[in-house]
């Protein structure tokens, strides 16, 4: 039974508009279907990184038949496919970042995985793409996503519209 889940793309090294479409693309071949995808954002990059060159994202609500586990091990083998390093440093450039952001309504907290995301409460970047796609969404723990906008630590992050499509890739 497939399963809907939120996932965040971000890239910040080469053409970063590119690496997004060819991850979703990506995503696809590996039974991560796209069903919606939210406006191309630019944000500076979160963190203590050497490198200051911003971040394109995108947020998505896709289907799998994926089990939490193994849509990690696709979504690091995807961002691995596109140049990503994963032993460079918890900050550094990307060519393709993909965070599992939401699994259904799965709660869940083990050494590899935690999902909810354990950042996306603080994170702009996240909150609005998904906002975007579904204004009402209450979290599995009753949060309305409306409510975490209103932070004035996330309100203060910067985050614009970045004028590009990224339709639904078909193949």
């Amino acid at each position: 039974m497939a399963t809907k889940v939120y996932l965040s793309l971000g890239s910040n090294l080469g053409d970063r508009l590119a690496n997004l479409r060819e991850g979703l693309r990506r995503l696809s071949l590996h039974g991560v279907v796209p069903l919606q995808i939210s406006r191309v954002y630019e944000t500076a990059p979160v963190g203590e990184t050497p490198d200051p060159r911003p971040y394109l994202n995108v947020g998505i609500w896709a289907v799998t038949e994926l089990s939490p586990d193994a849509l990690l091990n696709t979504v690091k083998t995807v961002e691995a496919e596109l140049g990503r390093v994963h032993n460079e440093g918890r900050w550094m450039p990307r060519t393709l970042d993909i965070d599992i952001i939401l699994y259904d309504n799965l709660t869940m907290d083990t050494p590899t995985l935690t999902i909810p995301h354990p950042r996306m409460r603080e994170r702009a970047f996240v909150l609005i793409p998904l906002a975007e796609l579904t204004p009402h969404l209450v979290l599995p723990d009753g949060t309305p996503v409306q409510e975490l906008l209103r932070n004035p630590q996330t309100q203060a992050q910067e985050v614009r519209i970045y004028h590009a499509d990224l339709s639904v890739p078909s193949d």
